[in-house]
């Protein structure tokens, strides 16, 4: 997930993974900094990885290749690669079965070669049906119940693409621990969760984060939404959970702001929190979504971490999450 640029940049989820009025939601919003479990299914099955089959490269010899998401075997939709298995099975030819696919959003087709080995059809294929991770809850609008997270898309990890996503779940998770950031190393946080405590539906997979329904009772504390005009450098808080499941406050200075409509890195920021610099030696992984406030308003959340000082990192403008999440 790890881009190398001349300050190297980190998405900061960990996984196992049109604009329009502030007006139209809530002045009010309630900040949260909770750790969540994330769960998405994607539209089909994604192709992760390709092997040879009895010296023979199936996927190059139907035009397949990683990334490719797999919609239907034959005429029949599928989501899941227990449907896709089971579909192959039923409308294999002659070693052959008629696929249709997704790439770059655009509905190809292709024939794809199976062989069989002790009654199972080897397809050549790795594939993926959903993924499975943590990040942080970033607010809850009381008005609406909708909800974003983590400021940022969800990368799957083996294609370095977003994934396109069917539907979702958060749920329950908890810090058990960090791993602390060094220069060149960004850290993560450690979490045990229950996906059986579901929190909420996920609907949409952006550049500005996770957006759903928050399905449980809403509590927390309200605070005033800031427009990108109000921000200010200077001192602010993030609030984020780095044991258990109780957000904490911690303080960080806003360097630099970047007016110009950017998708998720809108300011800069270091943090000065001893407290935190020792627990976790600056951001870390799992912080995404850790909501930032200033001035007693909601500004914005955590992004991406500066992995060569991991003291540093981006924020996104609230209000480019609250635009997304109405869409």
């Amino acid at each position: 997930m790890f881009l190398k640029l001349k300050k190297t940049i980190s998405a900061l989820l960990l996984f196992f993974i049109m604009p329009c009025s502030i007006l139209a939601y809530s002045d009010y919003i309630i900040a949260s900094g909770e750790n969540i479990g994330i769960e998405l299914n994607a539209k089909g099955v994604l192709i992760i990885g390709t092997y040879e089959v009895e010296n023979n490269d199936l996927a190059k010899q139907s035009g397949l290749q990683i990334g490719d998401m797999i919609t239907k075997v034959g005429n029949t939709p599928v989501t899941t690669v227990d449907d896709m298995v089971s579909k192959i099975n039923d409308q294999v030819q002659n070693n052959e079965v008629n696929i249709t696919y997704l790439r770059n959003e655009q509905i190809k087709n292709t024939t794809l070669k199976l062989y069989k080995s002790n009654d199972v059809y080897k397809t050549g294929l790795y594939v993926k049906d959903h993924i499975i991770g943590i990040g942080t809850l970033t607010f809850i609008d009381p008005n609406t119940k909708l909800y974003g997270a983590l400021g940022h898309e969800i990368i799957e990890k083996s294609t370095g693409q977003i994934l396109e996503i069917k539907d979702g779940k958060i749920f329950d998770s908890t810090v058990t621990g960090v791993d602390s950031s060094s220069n060149g190393t960004p850290g993560e946080k450690n979490a045990s969760y229950d996906k059986t405590k579901v929190q909420g539906d996920v609907k949409e997979n952006t550049t500005q984060g996770i957006f759903g329904t928050y399905q449980e009772e809403i509590h927390g504390d309200l605070y005033k939404v800031a427009t990108p005009s109000e921000i200010k450098e200077g001192k602010a808080y993030i609030y984020t959970v780095t044991d258990g499941n109780i957000p904490e406050k911690y303080e960080i200075n806003i360097t630099k702001i970047n007016q110009r409509k950017q998708k998720n890195k809108n300011f800069v920021f270091e943090i000065t929190d001893e407290n935190l610099l020792t627990r976790t030696g600056g951001i870390v992984q799992g912080m995404s979504g850790s909501p930032i406030i200033q001035d007693d308003k909601i500004i914005g959340a955590v992004t991406h971490v500066v992995v060569d000082n991991p003291k540093k990192g981006y924020g996104i403008f609230i209000t480019n999450m609250l635009e997304e999440a109405e869409n």
